[in-house]
């Protein structure tokens, strides 16, 4: 073979690998861009610039109590470029679709799995406890962001929080009774249940709530509880991070002093003022707590509203408050993520 021939043989090689480089390294990058639906492992990387205007669906409302969406909502809470709609004709175009779990615990709700869009986020919104949240092992590989009262959530919603007070500091109702608890559901088995029946021996407690035949209108709730110094915010069921309206309404924007059973104190601590409240587990017996509670004095429960002088209490309740708080997060949010094991990650 002459010198001409070898030498364009080796040119015709090296061309070839040249093509066949090229040619995986584009089937590699087309692979990557695509959902894999049988590792639940895709990716949202490109799927909206982050000042395009964005579209959150909402399935469904939650609870099945609808809101008004006239108007700019999002613009009312401070929230630019941000839509939402509950118009399920728009799922192909939205930028995010959100799925609030009790709908989909009971059935009354089924994933549109067949007609999701390529790319598309999906959020799993939920407020209530482990304890009271089931069915999750059905939703491996489908979520990519989370909406919780979780501090380690995607899109964190406290039921409420302590902000910077810009007004004057309202007056602490006048207190002539102890200890007050609203309740609906009574169950003996519970451990807030246990600790009342056991604290009632030493100290009284007016109940109120369905449990107790007395329930309380949303607008009698307040004034209800104003006259009592003490409110037993005891939550439903302890886990990380789980604290509701019972210390944020039913507590400190009555003026009461919670007395609270749910996470540890530290949790507490890291959305209120160490003496702003009491836990439960500062003390080595009920009935130790319950003599604390009795034996307060004038000035010394004044200084557990030292904080009013500067911080007022801002409840969270709006559902489209919340979702327009995905706008806010979006640009934040990890766009190559997709929860495997939901149950794990919301029962640890």
């Amino acid at each position: 073979m002459s010198a001409y021939r070898l030498l364009f043989s080796h040119q015709a090689m090296v061309g070839m690998v040249l093509l066949i480089a090229l040619w995986l390294l584009m089937s590699h990058f087309l692979l990557s861009s695509s959902r894999v639906w049988d590792t639940g492992i895709w990716s949202l990387s490109g799927a909206l610039a982050p000042h395009s205007k964005l579209t959150v669906l909402i399935w469904h409302w939650p609870f099945n109590k609808f809101l008004p969406l006239d108007g700019d909502v999002c613009a009312r809470y401070g929230v630019a470029n941000c839509w939402l709609s509950t118009n399920r004709s728009l799922l192909r175009r939205a930028s995010v679709v959100v799925f609030h779990h009790h709908e989909l615990q009971n059935g009354a709700i089924r994933l549109p799995l067949a007609q999701r869009p390529l790319r598309q986020p999906w959020v799993w919104v939920n407020l209530e406890s482990p304890s009271n949240t089931h069915g999750l092992s059905r939703y491996r590989n489908i979520f990519n962001w989370v909406m919780s009262y979780r501090r380690d959530s995607d899109i964190f919603v406290p039921y409420g929080e302590l902000v910077p007070r810009d007004g004057p500091e309202v007056p602490v109702p006048t207190k002539n009774r102890t200890a007050a608890w609203v309740i609906s559901n009574y169950r003996r088995t519970q451990r807030r249940v246990v600790l009342y029946r056991q604290l009632s021996k030493y100290l009284q407690v007016d109940v109120f709530g369905r449990a107790n035949r007395k329930p309380l209108c949303a607008n009698c709730l307040l004034p209800t509880l104003a006259p009592y110094q003490f409110y037993l915010a005891f939550e439903n069921s302890q886990h990380r991070d789980y604290i509701t309206e019972k210390l944020w309404r039913n507590s400190l924007s009555a003026g009461l002093v919670p007395v609270v059973l749910g996470p540890p104190r530290a949790t507490y601590e890291a959305f209120l003022p160490a003496d702003s409240f009491v836990h439960v587990d500062d003390f080595s017996s009920v009935r130790e707590l319950a003599t604390f509670l009795k034996s307060m004095n004038g000035s010394h429960y004044q200084r557990f509203f030292a904080w009013r002088k500067r911080l007022a209490v801002r409840l969270y309740s709006d559902w489209r408050e919340r979702f327009c708080g995905i706008c806010a997060r979006y640009p934040h949010l990890p766009q190559d993520q997709v929860y495997s094991d939901l149950e794990a990650w919301f029962k640890s």
